[in-house]
């Protein structure tokens, strides 16, 4: 079971600098794919962030939810998060060292709660704290 940040999940809809290497992973991922159903809200935001600012339009959006929702759909596991989930995120990100925004200290307690043996992500300092909680890096 791999745990997907929503990193993964945008540049897998998006023409972004980790297009190439999140598609090549996908492509070859024979695992069940996870993540925590804040990636939805997450993922949407990704979209009117980037909207607004001028880098995509409207359609492009548009399209990207779609294929989005289709992926959830057939091949991403969504699932809850539990109030001992967003404790276990807080106690993340009090960390100060840790660097960790709430955002990715929310799929990193949801990775570790799920027991997930691996999560992509292209986000650094969540990989970095990934693997210092002794989770595999699924992409290299």
């Amino acid at each position: 079971m791999v745990y997907v940040d929503t990193s993964v999940l945008v540049a897998l809809h998006l023409n972004e600098p980790g297009s190439a290497t999140a598609a090549r992973w996908y492509a070859a991922c024979t695992d069940r794919l996870v993540s925590a159903m804040w990636c939805v809200t997450e993922f949407a935001s990704a979209l009117g962030i980037k909207q607004r600012t001028g880098q995509i339009t409207g359609f492009e959006g548009q399209s990207a939810w779609e294929r989005f929702e289709q992926l959830c759909a057939n091949d991403l596991h969504l699932l809850p998060v539990e109030p001992a989930i967003f404790h276990r995120a807080a106690l993340l990100t009090l960390d100060a060292a840790a660097g960790l925004r709430a955002g990715d200290s929310l799929h990193l307690a949801s990775a570790l709660e799920i027991k997930a043996r691996s999560i992509a992500t292209l986000d650094t300092v969540l990989a970095k704290n990934a693997k210092r909680l002794k989770l595999t890096l699924a992409m290299r």
